[in-house]
């Protein structure tokens, strides 16, 4: 019996397959699965799987659309959810941008005041702290869920409360590009940032557009995209957004500015940073974009930036100070900044301080995995490789690879 689910993708790669002119022994043996197992998941008997996926995508270059198949049957709700710009189309121009605002006074963006609204809030806060002590894997399905339950109820409000319905889906749908990106799901992280700009805007806001810039600038700096990354932060701050906003851009060119070995630009960036994060003007907390649990933000980055400048004795100063003042639940930024300190000492040659600094991280990495932090901790294997005498560093290795699942 046929799974579930399941025949829309084996339907289309049959379809692929015979387009291409292939048979199952060919397509088998490009994939690396059984030509057995294949008829299976084309006949629907058999689940396929993202890497399955991701492979036939690459094998027929259909630019990832069987992988989404496989995300939408695997979140059935998230795929028969009507888009941001299905909503719109709704009701005439009801959910036209600024529509509830009209109704019902201006909604600062992010600001809740509503009984329904404020529940979603709360959910949000309470998922972001989980986010911080679980595998990202486990709640994209959650936060999904959330999302189509939040625009369904939109979708039947009006006023304000629907405005505001619909700036918590955005969040909702920002943070699950968070998540993507730690799961390792750059274009999912893209792909949701770019629906909660649209679900912002629905609602009026059109600031997160800013803000999905410096998203975006995330994930270029992470793929090493240097001149890329402050491009796509510069555009931000060149906007009318709120200071926040502006302030996390600033952080972000900096951080692109080092990558280049800029060091006037990257410093020029960060002074920018904690002058406009100095006029934020907080939102509620399970609304705050941006990082939550770190103390000082700017000099957190200023650290990271000084180890990319090479300057890593000062880098280490710093972010041993500031790593002291995450909160013991915050297990990922705990690891994040952590592993970065790591680094900074073992660049610095205090291989012991550094190997004492990761083993402290190895059951955070455990419970907290992060596609994001994998780059820094291959960096620290190599880093740590040149001490490899070093009966601390022989002892250390293997605990590293296996608790930050290095690949």
């Amino acid at each position: 019996m046929p799974v579930a689910g399941s025949l829309c993708f084996g339907a289309e790669l049959r379809r692929l397959r015979h387009e291409a002119g292939m048979t199952l022994d060919q397509v088998a043996g490009e994939v690396n699965y059984s030509s057995g197992h294949l008829c299976k998941v084309e006949l629907g008997d058999k689940k396929p799987t993202m890497t399955l996926a991701r492979r036939c995508d690459a094998l027929f270059g259909t630019d990832g659309r069987l992988g989404r198949l496989v995300e939408t049957e695997k979140y059935p709700s998230a795929g028969t959810r009507a888009s941001p710009r299905a909503l719109l189309a709704l009701e005439g121009s009801a959910l036209a941008p600024g529509a509830g605002t009209r109704e019902a006074g201006a909604v600062r963006p992010y600001e809740t005041t509503l009984p329904l609204a404020s529940l979603f809030q709360e959910r949000l806060g309470a998922m972001r702290k989980l986010g911080q002590a679980s595998a990202p894997e486990l709640l994209l399905g959650v936060l999904r869920e959330q999302v189509t339950e939040i625009t369904g109820l939109a979708v039947r409000a009006s006023g304000r409360t629907r405005t505001e319905l619909l700036l918590i889906a955005a969040r909702f749908a920002e943070y699950i590009g968070w998540m993507a990106q730690e799961a390792g799901d750059e274009a999912g992280a893209l792909r949701w940032t770019a629906e909660a700009v649209e679900l912002a805007e629905a609602a009026g806001d059109e600031h997160l557009a800013d803000y999905a810039q410096v998203r975006r600038a995330l994930v270029t700096f992470y793929a090493g995209a240097a001149a890329e990354t402050v491009t796509l932060a510069q555009q931000a701050q060149g906007s009318t957004a709120p200071p926040r906003i502006r302030g996390l851009a600033a952080q972000r060119a900096a951080q692109g500015y080092a990558l280049l070995g800029d060091e006037r630009a990257c410093l020029m960036g960060l002074d920018r940073a904690r002058a406009l994060l100095a006029m934020d003007d907080p939102e509620p907390d399970g609304l705050v974009l941006g990082p939550t649990h770190l103390a000082d933000p700017v000099a957190m980055v200023t650290g990271w930036c000084l180890h990319d400048l090479g300057r890593h004795r000062q880098a280490a100063e710093i972010l041993d100070r500031e790593c002291m003042l995450i909160p013991p639940h915050a297990l990922r930024s705990r690891v994040r900044y952590g592993v970065r300190r790591a680094l900074a000492h073992a660049a610095a040659g205090a291989v012991e301080r550094s190997c004492e600094v990761a083993r402290e991280l190895l059951d955070c990495g455990r419970l907290a995995p992060s596609a994001t932090v994998r780059a820094d901790v291959r960096r620290l294997g190599r880093e740590l490789m040149r001490f490899r005498t070093s009966p601390m560093v022989r002892d250390l290795q293997p605990a590293l690879t296996e608790s930050f699942s290095v690949r």
